[in-house]
Protein backbone atom coordinates (compact mmCIF):
# COMPACT_ATOMS: atom_id res chain seq x y z
CA UNK A 1 0.00 0.00 0.00
CA UNK A 2 1.09 3.58 -0.72
CA UNK A 3 0.26 6.79 1.10
CA UNK A 4 -0.30 9.81 -1.13
CA UNK A 5 -0.33 13.43 0.01
CA UNK A 6 -1.69 15.94 -2.49
CA UNK A 7 -1.71 19.72 -2.45
CA UNK A 8 -4.35 20.90 -4.87
CA UNK A 9 -5.76 24.31 -5.82
CA UNK A 10 -9.31 24.77 -4.49
CA UNK A 11 -10.57 24.87 -8.07
CA UNK A 12 -9.46 21.25 -8.59
CA UNK A 13 -10.25 19.97 -5.12
CA UNK A 14 -13.87 19.03 -5.81
CA UNK A 15 -13.10 17.02 -8.94
CA UNK A 16 -10.20 15.34 -7.19
CA UNK A 17 -12.28 14.29 -4.20
CA UNK A 18 -15.06 13.00 -6.44
CA UNK A 19 -12.59 10.84 -8.34
CA UNK A 20 -10.93 9.47 -5.20
CA UNK A 21 -14.24 8.58 -3.59
CA UNK A 22 -15.27 6.65 -6.69
CA UNK A 23 -12.03 4.66 -7.06
CA UNK A 24 -12.14 1.24 -5.36
CA UNK A 25 -8.37 1.15 -4.83
CA UNK A 26 -8.44 4.29 -2.64
CA UNK A 27 -9.11 4.34 1.08
CA UNK A 28 -8.46 6.47 4.19
CA UNK A 29 -9.33 9.71 2.39
CA UNK A 30 -8.63 12.87 4.43
CA UNK A 31 -9.31 16.44 3.22
CA UNK A 32 -7.87 19.54 4.93
CA UNK A 33 -9.27 22.66 3.22
CA UNK A 34 -6.80 25.55 2.80
CA UNK A 35 -4.22 23.78 5.01
CA UNK A 36 -1.29 24.13 2.60
CA UNK A 37 0.73 27.35 2.49
CA UNK A 38 3.47 26.62 -0.07
CA UNK A 39 2.08 25.95 -2.57
CA UNK A 40 -1.21 27.24 -1.27
CA UNK A 41 -4.27 25.03 -1.51
CA UNK A 42 -6.17 22.14 0.01
CA UNK A 43 -4.34 19.11 1.42
CA UNK A 44 -5.79 15.75 0.37
CA UNK A 45 -4.31 12.58 1.81
CA UNK A 46 -5.26 8.99 1.05
CA UNK A 47 -3.93 5.45 0.84
CA UNK A 48 -4.05 3.35 -2.31
CA UNK A 49 -3.28 -0.32 -2.82
CA UNK A 50 -0.28 -0.93 -5.10
CA UNK A 51 -2.29 -2.77 -7.73
CA UNK A 52 -4.39 0.35 -8.32
CA UNK A 53 -1.74 2.99 -7.71
CA UNK A 54 -0.56 3.58 -11.28
CA UNK A 55 -4.06 4.33 -12.57
CA UNK A 56 -4.75 6.70 -9.66
CA UNK A 57 -1.46 8.57 -10.06
CA UNK A 58 -2.02 8.84 -13.81
CA UNK A 59 -5.42 10.39 -13.15
CA UNK A 60 -3.91 12.90 -10.72
CA UNK A 61 -1.53 14.03 -13.43
CA UNK A 62 -4.36 14.27 -15.95
CA UNK A 63 -6.23 16.55 -13.56
CA UNK A 64 -3.17 18.82 -13.46
CA UNK A 65 -2.55 18.38 -9.75
CA UNK A 66 1.20 17.85 -10.16
CA UNK A 67 1.68 20.99 -12.23
CA UNK A 68 -0.45 23.30 -10.08
CA UNK A 69 0.16 21.70 -6.69
CA UNK A 70 2.16 18.73 -5.45
CA UNK A 71 2.01 14.93 -5.23
CA UNK A 72 4.06 13.07 -2.63
CA UNK A 73 4.05 9.26 -2.49
CA UNK A 74 5.29 7.18 0.46
CA UNK A 75 5.35 3.46 1.18
CA UNK A 76 3.14 2.14 3.95
CA UNK A 77 4.95 -0.54 5.95
CA UNK A 78 1.87 -1.68 7.88
CA UNK A 79 -1.84 -0.92 7.76
CA UNK A 80 -4.35 -2.40 10.20
CA UNK A 81 -7.64 -1.45 8.62
CA UNK A 82 -10.72 -3.26 7.42
CA UNK A 83 -11.17 -0.52 4.82
CA UNK A 84 -7.69 -1.21 3.42
CA UNK A 85 -8.45 -4.92 3.25
CA UNK A 86 -11.65 -4.19 1.32
CA UNK A 87 -9.76 -1.98 -1.13
CA UNK A 88 -7.26 -4.79 -1.76
CA UNK A 89 -10.05 -7.31 -2.34
CA UNK A 90 -11.95 -5.02 -4.72
CA UNK A 91 -8.92 -4.18 -6.84
CA UNK A 92 -7.84 -6.85 -9.36
CA UNK A 93 -4.37 -8.34 -9.06
CA UNK A 94 -1.81 -8.69 -6.31
CA UNK A 95 0.19 -5.83 -4.85
CA UNK A 96 3.45 -7.77 -5.00
CA UNK A 97 3.02 -8.18 -8.77
CA UNK A 98 1.97 -4.58 -9.44
CA UNK A 99 4.35 -2.16 -11.14
CA UNK A 100 3.93 1.40 -9.90
CA UNK A 101 5.58 3.10 -12.86
CA UNK A 102 5.84 6.52 -11.22
CA UNK A 103 7.62 4.95 -8.26
CA UNK A 104 10.11 2.96 -10.31
CA UNK A 105 10.85 5.92 -12.59
CA UNK A 106 11.63 8.07 -9.58
CA UNK A 107 13.63 5.36 -7.87
CA UNK A 108 15.78 4.44 -10.85
CA UNK A 109 16.08 8.06 -11.97
CA UNK A 110 17.82 8.95 -8.72
CA UNK A 111 20.39 6.22 -9.40
CA UNK A 112 21.46 7.76 -12.71
CA UNK A 113 22.93 11.00 -11.39
CA UNK A 114 26.62 11.22 -12.25
CA UNK A 115 27.64 12.30 -8.76
CA UNK A 116 30.90 12.21 -6.84
CA UNK A 117 29.40 9.46 -4.69
CA UNK A 118 28.56 7.34 -7.76
CA UNK A 119 32.08 7.65 -9.17
CA UNK A 120 33.61 6.97 -5.77
CA UNK A 121 31.56 3.81 -5.25
CA UNK A 122 32.45 2.65 -8.76
CA UNK A 123 36.17 3.27 -8.20
CA UNK A 124 36.23 1.68 -4.76
CA UNK A 125 34.34 -1.38 -6.03
CA UNK A 126 36.76 -1.86 -8.91
CA UNK A 127 39.86 -1.52 -6.74
CA UNK A 128 38.43 -4.10 -4.33
CA UNK A 129 37.72 -6.41 -7.28
CA UNK A 130 41.22 -5.84 -8.66
CA UNK A 131 42.78 -6.94 -5.40
CA UNK A 132 40.42 -9.91 -5.31
CA UNK A 133 41.54 -10.89 -8.82
CA UNK A 134 45.23 -10.70 -7.95
CA UNK A 135 44.76 -12.64 -4.70
CA UNK A 136 42.27 -15.07 -6.30
CA UNK A 137 39.83 -14.34 -3.48
CA UNK A 138 36.12 -14.74 -4.38
CA UNK A 139 35.02 -13.04 -1.16
CA UNK A 140 36.57 -9.79 -2.39
CA UNK A 141 34.88 -10.24 -5.77
CA UNK A 142 31.53 -10.66 -4.03
CA UNK A 143 32.21 -7.56 -1.94
CA UNK A 144 32.95 -5.50 -5.03
CA UNK A 145 29.69 -6.63 -6.63
CA UNK A 146 27.71 -5.39 -3.65
CA UNK A 147 29.57 -2.06 -3.48
CA UNK A 148 29.28 -1.40 -7.22
CA UNK A 149 26.48 1.07 -8.12
CA UNK A 150 26.11 0.07 -11.75
CA UNK A 151 22.80 -1.79 -11.51
CA UNK A 152 20.92 1.45 -10.82
CA UNK A 153 21.73 3.02 -14.21
CA UNK A 154 21.21 -0.33 -15.95
CA UNK A 155 17.72 -0.60 -14.45
CA UNK A 156 16.99 3.03 -15.30
CA UNK A 157 18.02 2.39 -18.90
CA UNK A 158 15.56 -0.51 -19.08
CA UNK A 159 12.76 1.64 -17.65
CA UNK A 160 13.62 4.50 -20.00
CA UNK A 161 13.50 2.24 -23.05
CA UNK A 162 10.17 0.67 -22.08
CA UNK A 163 8.54 3.92 -20.96
CA UNK A 164 10.13 5.96 -23.77
CA UNK A 165 11.69 8.44 -21.37
CA UNK A 166 14.61 10.13 -23.20
CA UNK A 167 15.95 11.80 -20.06
CA UNK A 168 16.24 8.43 -18.28
CA UNK A 169 17.97 6.86 -21.28
CA UNK A 170 20.34 9.78 -21.61
CA UNK A 171 21.26 10.06 -17.94
CA UNK A 172 21.74 6.34 -17.41
CA UNK A 173 23.86 6.02 -20.55
CA UNK A 174 26.06 8.91 -19.45
CA UNK A 175 26.43 7.43 -15.96
CA UNK A 176 27.55 4.08 -17.38
CA UNK A 177 29.71 5.58 -20.13
CA UNK A 178 31.57 7.78 -17.65
CA UNK A 179 31.44 5.62 -14.51
CA UNK A 180 33.11 2.52 -15.91
CA UNK A 181 36.05 4.32 -17.60
CA UNK A 182 36.67 6.48 -14.54
CA UNK A 183 36.65 3.42 -12.29
CA UNK A 184 39.00 1.58 -14.62
CA UNK A 185 41.45 4.49 -14.78
CA UNK A 186 41.48 4.74 -10.99
CA UNK A 187 42.03 0.97 -10.80
CA UNK A 188 44.98 1.09 -13.22
CA UNK A 189 46.59 3.83 -11.14
CA UNK A 190 45.89 1.90 -7.93
CA UNK A 191 47.51 -1.24 -9.37
CA UNK A 192 50.59 0.74 -10.38
CA UNK A 193 50.85 2.24 -6.89
CA UNK A 194 50.39 -1.14 -5.19
CA UNK A 195 53.00 -2.63 -7.51
CA UNK A 196 55.46 0.16 -6.70
CA UNK A 197 54.84 -0.49 -3.00
CA UNK A 198 55.66 -4.16 -3.50
CA UNK A 199 52.21 -5.39 -2.46
CA UNK A 200 51.23 -6.93 -5.81
CA UNK A 201 53.00 -7.87 -9.01
CA UNK A 202 52.36 -9.13 -12.53
CA UNK A 203 53.09 -12.76 -11.63
CA UNK A 204 49.95 -12.77 -9.48
CA UNK A 205 47.85 -11.99 -12.55
CA UNK A 206 49.61 -14.57 -14.73
CA UNK A 207 49.46 -17.32 -12.12
CA UNK A 208 46.73 -19.97 -12.05
CA UNK A 209 43.59 -18.44 -10.51
CA UNK A 210 41.01 -21.24 -10.45
CA UNK A 211 38.59 -19.36 -8.21
CA UNK A 212 38.33 -16.14 -10.24
CA UNK A 213 39.45 -16.90 -13.80
CA UNK A 214 35.78 -17.11 -14.87
CA UNK A 215 35.79 -13.30 -14.84
CA UNK A 216 37.82 -13.06 -18.05
CA UNK A 217 36.74 -16.29 -19.72
CA UNK A 218 33.15 -15.71 -20.84
CA UNK A 219 31.03 -18.55 -22.19
CA UNK A 220 27.38 -19.27 -22.88
CA UNK A 221 26.65 -19.45 -19.16
CA UNK A 222 27.83 -15.86 -18.79
CA UNK A 223 24.91 -14.77 -20.96
CA UNK A 224 22.47 -17.03 -19.11
CA UNK A 225 23.53 -15.76 -15.69
CA UNK A 226 23.40 -12.14 -16.80
CA UNK A 227 19.95 -12.64 -18.34
CA UNK A 228 18.57 -14.30 -15.21
CA UNK A 229 20.16 -11.61 -13.07
CA UNK A 230 18.46 -8.94 -15.15
CA UNK A 231 15.06 -10.57 -14.67
CA UNK A 232 15.52 -10.93 -10.93
CA UNK A 233 16.88 -7.40 -10.59
CA UNK A 234 13.93 -5.75 -12.31
CA UNK A 235 11.44 -7.89 -10.38
CA UNK A 236 13.15 -6.91 -7.11
CA UNK A 237 12.68 -3.24 -7.99
CA UNK A 238 9.09 -3.47 -9.18
CA UNK A 239 8.04 -5.59 -6.19
CA UNK A 240 10.14 -3.55 -3.73
CA UNK A 241 12.07 -6.60 -2.49
CA UNK A 242 15.48 -5.18 -1.58
CA UNK A 243 16.78 -8.49 -0.28
CA UNK A 244 16.40 -10.05 -3.71
CA UNK A 245 18.33 -7.17 -5.28
CA UNK A 246 21.35 -7.88 -3.08
CA UNK A 247 21.37 -11.42 -4.42
CA UNK A 248 21.26 -10.07 -7.97
CA UNK A 249 24.21 -7.77 -7.33
CA UNK A 250 26.43 -10.69 -6.34
CA UNK A 251 25.44 -12.82 -9.33
CA UNK A 252 26.66 -10.70 -12.25
CA UNK A 253 30.26 -9.83 -13.03
CA UNK A 254 30.11 -6.33 -14.44
CA UNK A 255 32.39 -4.54 -11.95
CA UNK A 256 34.78 -7.51 -11.54
CA UNK A 257 35.13 -7.83 -15.31
CA UNK A 258 35.94 -4.13 -15.69
CA UNK A 259 38.39 -4.36 -12.79
CA UNK A 260 40.11 -7.41 -14.28
CA UNK A 261 40.42 -5.57 -17.58
CA UNK A 262 42.01 -2.62 -15.77
CA UNK A 263 44.52 -4.90 -14.02
CA UNK A 264 45.35 -6.56 -17.33
CA UNK A 265 45.85 -3.14 -18.95
CA UNK A 266 48.09 -2.05 -16.09
CA UNK A 267 50.35 -5.05 -16.69
CA UNK A 268 49.99 -5.12 -20.48
CA UNK A 269 48.28 -8.53 -20.68
CA UNK A 270 46.17 -7.97 -23.77
CA UNK A 271 44.38 -11.33 -24.05
CA UNK A 272 43.04 -11.11 -20.51
CA UNK A 273 42.01 -7.48 -21.02
CA UNK A 274 40.07 -8.50 -24.14
CA UNK A 275 38.37 -11.43 -22.41
CA UNK A 276 37.38 -9.25 -19.46
CA UNK A 277 35.89 -6.55 -21.68
CA UNK A 278 33.97 -9.21 -23.61
CA UNK A 279 32.61 -10.52 -20.31
CA UNK A 280 31.56 -6.99 -19.36
CA UNK A 281 29.75 -6.40 -22.66
CA UNK A 282 27.98 -9.78 -22.49
CA UNK A 283 26.76 -9.18 -18.94
CA UNK A 284 25.55 -5.64 -19.58
CA UNK A 285 23.79 -6.60 -22.82
CA UNK A 286 22.06 -9.59 -21.23
CA UNK A 287 20.96 -7.56 -18.19
CA UNK A 288 19.50 -4.79 -20.36
CA UNK A 289 17.72 -7.25 -22.67
CA UNK A 290 16.29 -9.19 -19.74
CA UNK A 291 15.22 -6.02 -17.95
CA UNK A 292 13.41 -4.62 -20.98
CA UNK A 293 11.65 -7.90 -21.72
CA UNK A 294 10.62 -8.31 -18.07
CA UNK A 295 9.10 -4.83 -17.94
CA UNK A 296 7.30 -5.36 -21.24
CA UNK A 297 5.81 -8.64 -20.03
CA UNK A 298 4.75 -7.03 -16.74
CA UNK A 299 3.09 -4.13 -18.55
CA UNK A 300 1.28 -6.43 -20.97
CA UNK A 301 0.12 -8.78 -18.23
CA UNK A 302 -1.14 -5.92 -16.06
CA UNK A 303 -3.02 -4.28 -18.92
CA UNK A 304 -4.81 -7.53 -19.68
CA UNK A 305 -5.71 -7.92 -16.03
Amino acid sequence: MLHVRVITPPSLSGRLQQFLLSDQAVTHLVVLPSAAKDPAGDVVEFDVVREGATAVLDRLRELGVGGRGAIVVEKVDAAMSASAERAARRTPGLGVDAVVWHEIEQQTGEETRLSVAFLTFMSVAMVIAAIGVLLDQPILIVGSMVVGPEFGPLAALCVGLVRRKPFLIRRSTVALAVGFPVGMVVTVIAVWLLTAAGLVNESMLLAERPLTDFIWRPDALSWVIGFLGGIAGILSLTSAKAGTLVGVLISVTTVPAAANAAVAVAYGVSDEAYGSMLQLVINMASIILAGVLTLLVQRLAWRRR
